[in-house]
């Protein structure tokens, strides 16, 4: 089951990194991500057979088991998000063009792609429970992690144009939080994965603690900041759409920038929201005292009817 998965996942990630790969859209942030979203879902993919045929992952002090998990839960989430975002801000401005075919066979093998990763996830929930989990990959705090993080990612394509923010000191401290932030979630899902937490100074709930209240804190700032210096006249900023001279004409291949701009503060909204769960998640936990991992104290979110009835 694992092998055919692993091939379908590599045919169709190749197969649409062809065809987005085949477009010229390279000056397009949100088709430049997309490609290299995909890269690295076909990178990634190819690596762990290699491993597994090499018997190396006995040798890796993290649980295996939780990495797979991992892997096929991001990457999943990772090719829905390429298969909604590239065809909303691309796709849909080809018209009917002889790029449109391509363009929508792209869209479709990022679908499949979702799907077989998808597949794997619910699949490799149904393994017996051998000591290969550590329950980190099936609790609350690992979902909210990912997406964080996932949001993060989503918000890196339409911050790439440096336009944006380049002669604005405020919001390139914003950029600044965003890529902070983002550091750190996949550092404490990587001290997660290989069991780390315990060699830290402080008790593991009080890490989470510290680390999501200064996500919050900066995140704050970023959702006060950016809009501010975006769309408040005050500061150049522009309130109304209809202002911007990218989005006077219908454009061929590309979100205007005043689009760019509402999809970030929006990101930055919904971002926060979740920190703030994660903040509220690990206040209880040390209020309560309980300073166990979280694949220990916290009942799973996505494995505790699977792996307690197996």
């Amino acid at each position: 089951m694992g092998y055919f998965l692993r091939t379908l996942q590599l045919l169709s990630t190749c197969v649409a990194i062809s065809l987005v790969g085949s477009l010229d859209s390279w000056t397009v942030p949100t088709s430049t991500w997309s490609f290299v979203i995909l890269c690295f879902c076909c990178l990634v993919t190819l690596i762990i057979p290699i491993i597994e045929s090499l018997a190396l992952q006995y040798r890796f002090s993290f649980s295996w088991g939780d990495f797979l998990l991992c892997h096929a839960c991001y990457l999943s989430l990772f090719c829905l998000l390429v298969s909604i975002i590239y065809p909303a801000t691309y796709v849909q401005f080809l018209f009917y063009t002889p790029s449109w075919d391509h363009a929508i066979a792209a869209t479709a093998f990022c679908f499949i792609s979702t799907v077989s990763y998808a597949t794997e996830a619910i699949w490799i929930l149904g393994w017996p429970q051998t000591g290969d989990f550590t329950g980190y990959t099936g609790s609350l705090p690992f979902l909210l992690k990912m997406l964080e993080t996932l949001v993060a990612c989503v918000i890196l394509p339409f911050i790439s144009n440096p336009s944006l923010y380049m002669d604005h000191p405020l919001l390139v401290s914003c950029v600044a939080v965003y890529s902070i932030c983002f550091i750190l979630g996949i550092v404490t899902i990587l001290l997660n994965l290989a069991n780390c937490e315990n060699r830290l100074p402080i008790s593991s709930s009080m890490f989470h603690l510290v680390l999501s209240l200064l996500s919050v804190l900066l995140y704050i700032g970023a959702l006060v900041l950016w809009p501010l210096d975006q769309f408040d006249e005050k500061f150049g900023g522009q309130p109304e759409r209809s202002r911007d001279v990218s989005c006077q004409h219908r454009l061929t291949n590309y979100l205007c920038v005043w689009d760019q701009r509402l999809a970030v503060a929006i990101l930055t909204a919904i971002n926060l929201l979740i920190y703030v769960a994660d903040l509220v998640y690990w206040a209880r936990q040390v209020s309560v005292g309980t300073e166990d991992q979280p694949g220990d104290s916290s009942p799973p979110l996505l494995t505790a009817g699977i792996f307690t009835d197996l």
